[in-house]
């Protein structure tokens, strides 16, 4: 059964890469070029001068504000993060702070940004910030949300206990991945929130677009059968070729 989780990561994978916020296009939104041979000549190699490390902050990466931290030929300091093997976090879980003025208590998550290994957690580790201040005018404080580490600073909450927990991934009968409670051996579901995108808040209320959208069923329906063969193999065996040829002996010394 894991194979239908494999089809089903690389379905997840084709539709950041074709959504209507597709991944080609936000890393176009921030790239920064300084120099590339000319495209439709041979005779170059597809080289170019790029911009290779970027700071990622509660900016996204197509705004304005991001693309004002990251200005040309200006280099910040380097951010060293802890490297995460799998995911565990989304928006809409329950967590618990761990660190900070407000350890102890629990909240939702409202927004998560990989880049960084941040978790924004509503209502909780909020900081005063002015905004809008000039000469004439004295700006307004508002309320701010400060991200947290999701490996120092959050835990997600045992549904059973109600209190924080680590977590594993594992299988299910039927083949779907999902979180468990190591205290409680309780399933944690991924919220329905995580699922929200600029088009819809939900998959069920989604309405399909027959001109532009692929159906769901053709979206789903698998039509590759793994076979013991090469891609040589497998064509051939489809167009009715036999191999009948003997190959010449070679001698290894």
């Amino acid at each position: 059964m894991r194979i239908f989780s494999f089809l089903g990561k690389k379905v997840g994978d084709l539709t950041i890469k074709y959504s209507n916020l597709p991944e080609s296009y936000i890393k176009r939104s921030y790239e920064q070029v300084y120099w590339k041979n000319p495209t439709g000549y041979p005779q170059y190699p597809a080289a170019q001068i790029a911009r290779k490390k970027y700071r990622f902050t509660t900016h996204r990466p197509w705004t304005g504000q991001f693309r004002r931290q990251n200005e040309p030929n200006t280099h910040r300091k380097k951010v060293f993060l802890e490297p995460i093997g799998e995911w565990s976090f989304f928006k809409g879980d329950r967590v618990e702070v761990m660190v900070g003025k407000d350890k102890g208590k629990q909240g939702i998550v409202s927004q998560v940004i990989q880049e960084r290994n941040w978790v924004f957690v509503e209502g909780l580790n909020t900081h005063y910030r002015v905004v809008g201040k000039d000469k004439k005018f004295p700006g307004v404080t508002i309320l701010s949300e400060a991200p947290l580490l999701v490996t120092t600073g959050v835990k997600l909450v045992d549904p059973e206990t109600l209190k924080p927990t680590e977590i594993e991934w594992r299988y299910t009968e039927e083949g779907d991945k999902v979180r468990v409670s190591l205290a409680s051996s309780r399933i944690i579901p991924i919220p329905k929130s995580a699922e929200e995108t600029i088009d819809y808040k939900s998959k069920e209320l989604y309405v399909e677009n027959k001109e532009k959208d692929t159906a769901a069923s053709d979206v789903t329906k698998i039509t590759f059968q793994p076979k013991l063969a090469t891609f040589e193999m497998d064509i051939m065996e489809s167009m009715g070729i036999k191999e009948d040829r003997v190959p010449v002996k070679s001698y290894w010394y």
